[in-house]
């Protein structure tokens, strides 16, 4: 693959022409050249896109894609062409199919799908048998086989002296244990925020405690067992300040929150729009106050899209019976942008492949291409006609977004 991309801004602090507008030479999937102008000598692809900016490739830590089982909802073929178009080159996929990823064989099916696709898919392996959180999974052999993870996907590990053996039996092998942070003894039949609205609407709540009282109980158990945690989807205010505090004891542990949980509060419900119904649930100006102020000093780690494709039979039933989830990918940096500048965008959507094992790149000669190329710019009215995915269900749907992903260019191919 031979390509000149023409006048574009690098916005990568790893590169020597950071913030500069350059012309960029990539050859064979190497980038060979990097220079205010460069000359199409040999007649090469040439890229040229209105107000081009070129990053490092920007990486989810949480994506669902069906497959295998529910391949109604999303096929991994399809997920990957969607991440890409959306900007990303590595997505790690959740363990929630049928059958569940929980063994070696699993994992291996998986990573056979995404085979010399330009997007890198990383498998997350169930941290329990079935997902079902009585026995752990074959973590050892799911690591061996690929696994950069594990967890439950959104199936809290209810007991806790389980998830004590999982952290000291994984740290054997550096393994990366997740666990989702909801107590459910306290969240009950909740479906969305315990707060005004919730009862304005007659809609049962889940309050915040429910999801502090398991990242307080998790916290305590790293702290004894040891090991590394990564607690995804944070959402409350008393969250970020646990982890705050854990991290100031040098814990071993890292968290992430939804994009849909920083751009949108539970004020949105008052449509009764099932496409609203996430889990953990959107929350109120507070909490995303502090979630923001978390992704500034450090706390929260990285975002995701926490894209959980479902269909039509799923989502269009009445609110209670509906199922929890969002698309998240191809609204991803839209959303993100309108709520912190672009520079903290770009830094969060680049941040986090080291924690589930990958190397960090950078756009300079002699790198191999790992690149997102979007525009920053631009308010748009999210529509479906901007969705990729199989599934339609996105909360972003209507929404004022800015900037768009053009596409991406990584292992040694194009896709826009």
């Amino acid at each position: 693959m031979n390509v000149l991309i023409k006048t574009a801004t690098i916005i990568d602090p790893l590169s020597k022409f950071h913030n500069e507008i350059c012309d960029v030479l990539i050859e064979k999937g190497k980038i060979t050249k990097i220079a205010t102008s460069i000359d199409n000598t040999n007649n090469y692809k040439t890229i040229s896109l209105d107000n081009l900016h070129l990053s490092q490739g920007w990486f989810d830590s949480s994506v669902c894609f069906g497959e295998p089982g529910f391949e109604d909802r999303e096929t991994i073929e399809n997920g990957l062409k969607t991440a890409a178009k959306s900007g990303f080159t590595t997505v790690a996929l959740q363990a929630n199919t049928y059958p569940v990823i929980d063994t070696n064989a699993n994992v291996a099916f998986v990573l056979s799908k995404a085979q010399n696709h330009a997007v890198k898919l990383l498998p997350i392996g169930a941290l329990t048998k079935n997902s079902e959180s009585v026995d752990l999974a074959e973590l050892f052999d799911m690591k061996n086989a690929g696994a950069v993870a594990f967890s439950d996907y959104k199936k809290p590990i209810s007991n806790p002296n389980l998830l004590k053996i999982a952290l000291q039996y994984a740290s054997n092998f550096d393994g990366l244990v997740c666990s989702f942070p909801l107590e459910t003894k306290i969240s009950g039949k909740g479906i969305v925020n315990e707060e005004f609205n919730s009862t304005s609407l007659g809609l049962k709540g889940s309050p915040n405690l429910a999801e502090a009282l398991q990242v307080t109980r998790d916290l305590f158990l790293l702290e004894y067992a040891g090991g590394k945690l990564h607690i995804p989807t944070i959402s409350t205010a008393e969250s970020v300040a646990l982890i705050r505090a854990a991290k100031s004891k040098k814990l071993d542990v890292t968290c992430s929150v939804a994009i849909h949980n920083l751009c949108l509060t539970d004020d949105v419900l008052v449509e009764f729009d099932t496409n609203y119904k996430v889990n953990p649930p959107l929350r109120i100006q507070k909490d995303i106050d502090a979630l923001i102020e978390g992704l500034k000093d450090g706390t929260i780690d990285m975002v995701t899209s926490d894209h959980n494709p479902k269909t039509i039979e799923d989502k269009k039933v009445e609110f209670d019976h509906a199922a929890f989830g969002t698309i998240g990918l191809e609204s991803a940096f839209g959303a993100l942008n309108t709520v912190v500048s672009t520079k903290k965008a770009i830094q969060l959507l680049t941040k986090g492949k080291t924690r589930f094992g990958q190397e960090t790149s950078s756009i300079n000669e002699g790198e191999m291409a790992n690149i997102t190329l979007f525009n920053p710019t631009g308010t748009y009215a999210f529509a479906e006609s901007d969705i990729v995915s199989k599934s339609k269900n996105s909360a972003f749907l209507g929404q004022a977004l800015k900037g768009k992903a053009y596409g991406i260019i990584a292992n040694n191919k194009i896709v826009l």
